[in-house]
């Protein structure tokens, strides 16, 4: 059964990068997230993206690691900064996120400092499962499913 994307579920592939793709992004962004609770069937993250922060809740991903359901909401900026410094089960994940148009579509290329520095991963959100995308020859490994690179993962990792 094809997962067709709606305002809470989402859909996306994630790859290694092996290239340079810096060329090419239009947009970046700091990020910094950890995770109030990390379960197989559910995380909770909070995080705080440029000048904004949220709260977001994912559900298990599917059979095949490409959809989960996902809410996410807005919430001040104070609040989340207390919440990364007094309720976190896991530690920090710092990266800086960038935008990278090719095709159809943007890919969020992330490049991750502390912990995981060297770590580049792209990520591509789909309509649906069987959407075809165009892949830029800087893009690598596929490791959509591969909970080795879940954030979750990697901020207690």
């Amino acid at each position: 059964m094809e997962m067709k994307r709606n305002k809470h579920i989402e859909i996306e592939r994630k790859f290694l990068v092996k290239g340079d793709f810096t060329p090419f992004v239009i947009s970046k962004e700091s990020i910094i997230q950890a995770y109030l609770i990390t379960r197989p069937e559910k995380t909770v993250r909070v995080r705080i993206k440029g000048n904004k922060a949220f709260l977001t809740i994912k559900g298990a991903p599917d059979s095949n690691g490409f959809a989960h359901p996902e809410f996410e909401y807005p919430i001040p900026v104070d609040d989340a900064e207390k919440m990364l410094t007094t309720l976190v089960e896991s530690g920090l994940i710092e990266k800086e996120r960038n935008y990278v148009p090719f095709g159809n579509h943007i890919y969020e290329v992330d490049v991750f400092h502390g912990n995981h520095e060297g770590l580049v991963i792209a990520e591509l959100e789909l309509q649906s499962e069987t959407e075809s995308f165009e892949k830029p020859e800087w893009l690598g490994e596929e490791v959509t499913g591969n909970q080795r690179y879940y954030n979750a993962y990697l901020a207690s990792h």
